[in-house]
């Protein structure tokens, strides 16, 4: 995609009144509006196009929503794209259930209230960008990754050979100064990895961190063909026949899986020349999970039949215990169908016996090593990626989109329990001053020393969210207003008494607060307690601002 290209969103709906209405709210230059009358027609656009987000409503004929959705989470290409429904069906829990158990991520009842819309749909669309934009980082980083692993390859089948152990010491010493070479660039690199992950909202920062990542992607490649010139200086890379990519690795535990004791020992004999492996050995799938409960391994070496089952059956069972170690499956003769299941299975690499040799089990150890790496590197980012998408980034608190979700499940949970929920909304005195006269870094310092104030300040039961700029909202569960207005006030106190120091100026900062509690409000709804509350901080700021403010029905 590139950056002129729109993201679309899919409008479903079997009146086209209600596909103009929504389109005439969503309209902006960059969104494509894409609209289907039925469910197979949105299935077929879906196939056609690159879709960010489905707005669908529930009741159509010949398919309704819930059955589309279910087919939609059917298929690979259409499974992550997220759904609100958009419907006038009874808003009664098990039909919110049935739509979020096909995979809706929201519900918006008929008539729409058009700035609930736009703003969740502003929410999708946003990460939708950043997922795109931390796509199109990995694939650049990715490139620099093969180059590396290009390199690298030809140093292994260059540089390997049986050395006498003087000539091994002095591979060792040079490898040392390499990797005190590497050292800076790659550090630079994974520096710059981890601000783009950070700042991947700002176009410009992205663009000046791809750029340090290519630079020191070029450092390191430079640094990478100097060791393929080792060999110039008749030092060797490997010691008894081992791989380079062996050497000076920290330990390897790698466990055999394998009831023989002719082939056990074969393998024993081919990963003897390696200092740097453990190889342990269990004989039945049994006695594998528990071992691997009890000591985790780098890798597993397993013989594809077993006396208990197979590789399949041991990798079905590890999924299932939840134990995350790559596996490398060895077959016999002839079982190309066998290497394809267990590689489509999840396997990390496979060896048939006739082909078990010292270099061809080391190259496979070395590439699962990488292959491992670089997978665990993407779960961090994805799981970064989720709290991205729930917390702000300068504050840690919950966003805006968060507190949303969160309100309205407390107000559910309320209405079961009989229980009361306390909003507070909070605003910082005069920050723009602040931005105005000290800039912006000393505004962000103030906005993030006060999330932490917050989070240290309330209930873990509480929820603290950044609401937007300098305002921000707690949301305190099972308690009563008095008790709330106490632990807000309190925290209002304290801010005003603190002292912020920034380039060795102090200063300070005050907080208006407005509170509204849901027992206090004719019509219990999410959007009437956030105006309560919103209206008792008007007051606040209207009173002289540092102070707290209780709403009451009658002073609207």
């Amino acid at each position: 995609m590139t950056d002129t290209e729109k993201i679309n969103i899919l409008l479903v709906d079997d009146k086209p009144a209600n596909l103009l209405a929504l389109e005439s709210l969503l309209e902006q230059p960059d969104v494509g509006i894409i609209k289907a009358t039925s469910g197979n027609e949105a299935l077929g656009v879906l196939l056609e196009h690159n879709v960010a987000l489905v707005l669908m409503d529930v009741q159509m004929p010949d398919m309704d929503g819930f059955e589309t959705a279910e087919l939609m989470r059917c298929n690979e290409r259409t499974r992550s794209i997220p759904i609100i429904f958009v419907t006038a069906i009874s808003k009664e829990q098990q039909h919110i259930f049935k739509g979020y158990e096909t995979g809706a991520v929201d519900y918006l009842f008929k008539p729409v209230d058009p700035h609930i819309l736009t703003s969740k749909v502003r929410v999708f669309l946003e990460l939708h960008r950043q997922q795109l934009q931390i796509e199109k980082a990995n694939r650049k980083l990715e490139a620099v990754i093969e180059r590396l692993q290009e390199s690298n390859k030809k140093i292994l089948d260059q540089q390997r050979a049986v050395i006498e152990e003087e000539r091994l010491k002095v591979l060792l010493q040079m490898a040392g100064a390499t990797a005190h070479e590497l050292n800076q660039p790659l550090t630079g690199l994974l520096g710059s990895v981890e601000l783009l992950q950070m700042e991947q909202d700002n176009p410009e920062k992205v663009k000046a961190h791809i750029a340090r990542i290519d630079t020191a992607g070029k450092r390191i490649s430079e640094i990478v063909k100097k060791i393929q010139n080792l060999h110039q200086v008749d030092t060797q890379l490997a010691a008894a026949g081992a791989d380079i990519s062996m050497v000076n690795r920290p330990l390897i535990k790698i466990l055999s899986v394998e009831d023989s004791d002719v082939e056990f020992r074969d393998i024993k004999t081919l990963v003897a020349a390696s200092s740097n492996i453990l190889l342990k050995r269990s004989t039945t799938l049994e006695d594998t999970l528990k071992l691997m409960k009890t000591d985790p391994v780098d890798i597993a070496l397993v013989n594809y039949f077993l006396p208990d089952g197979t590789g399949l059956d041991l990798m079905r069972k590890m999924e299932a215990a939840a134990i995350d170690a790559p596996v490398i499956i060895i077959t016999g003769k002839g079982d190309e169908m066998i290497a394809a299941q267990v590689i489509q299975a999840g396997a990390y690499d496979y060896l048939p016996k006739d082909q078990l040799n010292e270099r061809n089990l080391f190259q496979a150890i070395s590439n699962t090593l990488s292959k491992s790496q670089l997978k665990h590197e993407a779960r961090i980012a994805i799981r970064k990626m989720a709290e991205m998408s729930v917390r702000d980034v300068l504050t840690g608190l919950y966003n805006r989109r968060y507190f949303f979700e969160a309100l309205d499940r407390e107000i559910s949970r309320a209405g079961r329990t009989h229980s009361d929920i306390v909003l507070c909304m909070m605003d910082l005195d005069h920050f723009k001053r602040i931005n105005d006269t000290m800039g912006h870094p000393a505004g962000d310092m103030v906005l993030s020393e006060f999330g932490r104030m917050l989070k240290d300040w309330i209930r873990q039961s509480d929820i603290p969210c950044r609401y937007g700029g300098e305002e921000f909202t707690i949301l305190l569960a099972d308690t009563d207003v008095q008790k709330a207005t106490g632990v807000c006030d309190r925290l209002r106190n304290t801010l005003s008494q603190r002292i912020f120091t920034y380039n060795h100026t102090p200063f300070q900062i005050t907080v208006s607060m407005g509170i509204a509690s849901l027992t206090s409000l004719m019509h219990k709804t999410s959007e009437n307690l956030i105006q309560a509350a919103d209206d008792a901080l008007y007051q606040a700021k209207n009173q002289g601002r540092n102070i707290l403010v209780v709403y009451r029905p009658d002073s609207r």
